[in-house]
């Protein structure tokens, strides 16, 4: 979490460039004590916000890679701005795979631990569920699942008519048959995973084919990876449109995730990089 304070500190070191810890005390060092903005310099370095050059009088600090990717962003103005006026890097940064991801955490110690005390607090939750009761936790979850992510492809069941079609086969009145396939892929897809739990661990290029291969089985969808350029509404991004850089591109992103050893960061790693 970056508190005022640290935010403070990054936009000055963002500013002028490496620095000194007098320069930054010089510069904004009405707000706190020297020592307290060496206390949040150590802090900021912890997290990887942060990078020093040098030793003792002559370390200097300067953002970390890291930054680029979890920098604050005032998402209301950013959309309010015409899309030609918006900041955006326009092209795929292989970088922030290769170099950044592979070489830096994406969660800091704070919320890895933060995390395992959840995941403590659901492991005792499960344990006292019967066999049945645990089963029906993940037909639920499987259906929320499903619902939300066919939304995302433009998928209009509500989640009552995808509960009564994952579970009773019943198709809403009005849909078409494509928007039922997709949504019981979906479930089929969820259902192989968990039948197969250790089938993604090391993830490949060729197992994330699998899946998809079962998510758009009977639908009007190529399999595998795209050969065919696509643009996204709304920006002036480009997604890489060469079969070879998408696959290079996926089979980096599978030897970070298999390098990390938090599995809630490989979770995340999975959600945003996919």
């Amino acid at each position: 979490m970056v508190d005022n304070r640290k935010q403070q500190i990054i936009d000055f070191i963002k500013l002028k460039g490496q620095c000194s810890s007098k320069e930054i005390f010089d510069g904004i060092g009405e707000a706190f004590s020297y020592s307290t903005l060496k206390r949040i310099l150590t802090d900021l370095k912890t997290d990887d916000y942060l990078l020093t050059q040098g030793q003792g009088k002559g370390t200097k600090y300067l953002l970390s890679p890291v930054y680029e990717l979890i920098y604050p962003i005032e998402i209301e103005g950013y959309y309010k701005k015409e899309i030609d006026d918006r900041q955006i890097i326009e092209h795929f940064n292989s970088e922030v795979i290769t170099e950044v991801l592979n070489n830096y955490n994406s969660l800091t110690d704070k919320e890895l631990d933060r995390l395992a005390l959840l995941q403590k607090e659901y492991e005792k939750n499960i344990s006292e569920l019967s066999n049945s009761e645990y089963k029906k936790e993940l037909d639920r979850l499987a259906i929320d699942l499903s619902w939300k992510s066919s939304q995302i492809e433009g998928n209009t069941y509500t989640l009552l008519e995808t509960e009564r079609l994952l579970k009773e086969k019943e198709t809403a009145s009005g849909k078409t048959k494509e928007e039922a396939v997709m949504l019981l892929n979906h479930k089929d897809a969820l259902d192989f995973i968990i039948e197969h739990d250790d089938y993604l661990n090391p993830l490949t290029v060729s197992k994330i084919e699998d899946i998809h291969s079962i998510l758009t089985k009977e639908l009007a969808v190529e399999r595998n990876l795209r050969k065919r350029r696509v643009g996204i509404s709304g920006t002036n991004y480009k997604p890489l449109d060469n079969e070879f850089q998408i696959h290079e591109a996926l089979r980096n992103t599978c030897d970070v995730i298999n390098k990390k050893e938090s599995i809630f960061e490989k979770a995340l790693l999975v959600f945003v990089k996919k």
